[in-house]
């Protein structure tokens, strides 16, 4: 019935988008080339989905067939926008015409639809080609975002202290190993202190770090990786033989982590010091809202650590951070979450605007927030997920620099 539906929308929408091609040109060869390749976009897409997927998800062909469809659809939906609206007009002047007893075709004008059929292919092709851009480019142009984050309680040993977070890798999406070679290279030409993963190394399976682990192993810092769960790891979202299948497959991906030298935070913490002075590491498992994971365990993973100290958190879902975190008695400074990949498409104007349809979903879903004196950063994400894609929300490495005292006015 979903596939009946989808088939049944495409068609519609192609329809109209025709009359946009048809009101420009009258070329029947122009006619024949857009009917094939939308059959040709549309068959792809169906033949990738009923084809065997073992690792689940949006991944190789699925993926691209998946953003193709996208790209096609965004364009073809501006055109049926216009030629529908312009249909309306034709529909109330005509019948006003009748009602009015006026025998003037007005209505009818070829000119004017033409005109607005070029208007509407050219607004079309913006979001038509950025999706393009986007699966081709976009999704390894790695930007590197750095922060300063004043505490007047911060550890004076600690004053300058430089945390790189990476955030939702995705590595079952990945086909490109000079490109990741790249991105890798990037983390660790920050230098900074500490590297932190807060969650999503794979989109279900830990097969999927196979190819990659080496890669990512070569990731450094002199006080260490460490990681966090995100609510793929659990492999929640493919179809396991068993449980005891899908359990194991939790517990080879744990021992990536440890092959990759990271040390996994399961609700637990770790403390960093530095001449005679400390601060908390906290890492808790997965805890999203709605149908999410709920692993995260803040009262747990904070045990034993005192009020008094000063705290950074990884915790994969910003609506932790929401729910619990910012409001908690123990006083956590600085969480460092993931998740929302921004959606992978938005528009942002670094320092002036940042939207994205996820901004409807996630309060908190792309950078920097504050709130009761206390500090989230939402990571962009290093990786993509079933768009095979990135527009105008970049893949991201944060780079954040704890300083001890007020921020300058």
């Amino acid at each position: 019935m979903r596939w009946i539906i989808f088939i049944i929308f495409y068609i519609l929408v192609d329809l109209y988008a025709y009359q946009a091609i048809r009101a420009i040109t009258k070329n029947n060869i122009v006619s024949l080339a857009y009917i094939i390749i939308s059959l040709l976009v549309l068959g792809n897409f169906i033949y990738q989905f009923v084809q065997p997927n073992p690792s689940g998800g949006f991944t190789g062909g699925r993926g691209y067939a998946l953003g193709v469809v996208l790209a096609f659809m965004a364009g073809k939906l501006i055109l049926t926008i216009f030629m529908f609206g312009e249909d309306l007009v034709r529909i109330f002047m005509a019948s006003y015409s009748k009602l009015s007893g006026s025998s003037s075709s007005s209505f009818e004008l070829p000119e004017r639809r033409k005109f607005l059929g070029q208007i509407a292919l050219g607004i079309a092709a913006i979001p038509f080609l950025s999706l393009l851009y986007g699966m081709y480019w976009g999704k390894y142009n790695y930007k590197v975002l750095k922060y300063v984050l004043y505490f007047d309680d911060l550890p004076s040993a600690f004053d300058g202290y430089r945390i790189t977070q990476i955030s939702d890798v995705h590595s079952g999406s990945f086909d490109n190993h000079e490109k990741i070679k790249y991105g890798v290279d990037l983390i660790n030409e920050q230098e900074s202190d500490i590297v932190l993963f807060t969650g999503d190394l794979v989109n279900n399976k830990a097969e999927e770090m196979d190819t990659w682990k080496s890669t990512f192993a070569q990731i450094s810092a002199k006080d260490g990786v460490f990681s966090v769960l995100g609510n793929h790891d659990y492999g929640d979202y493919v179809q396991w033989e068993s449980d005891a299948a899908r359990i194991a497959n939790i517990e080879d991906l744990k021992a990536v982590h440890a092959d990759m030298g990271w040390d996994l935070l399961l609700n637990e913490h770790r403390f960093l010091e530095r001449n005679g002075e400390r601060i908390a590491l906290v890492g808790v498992e997965n805890w999203g809202a709605g149908g999410f994971k709920k692993k995260g365990d803040l009262d747990l993973a904070g045990k034993d650590v005192a009020k008094e100290d000063f705290k950074v958190l990884m915790s994969h879902d910003p609506s932790y951070w929401q729910e619990k975190i910012k409001s908690d008695p123990n006083h956590y400074h600085l969480t460092l979450s993931g998740h929302t990949h921004g959606m992978q498409f938005g528009i942002e104007i670094p320092g002036w605007f940042k939207w994205s349809p996820v901004s409807y979903r996630y309060e908190n879903w792309a950078g920097i927030y504050e709130e009761f004196g206390r500090y989230i950063n939402v990571n962009r994400g290093f990786g993509y997920l079933a768009y095979p894609g990135r527009v105008g929300i970049w893949p991201e490495v944060s780079v954040i620099e704890l300083r001890k005292g007020s921020k300058p006015a």
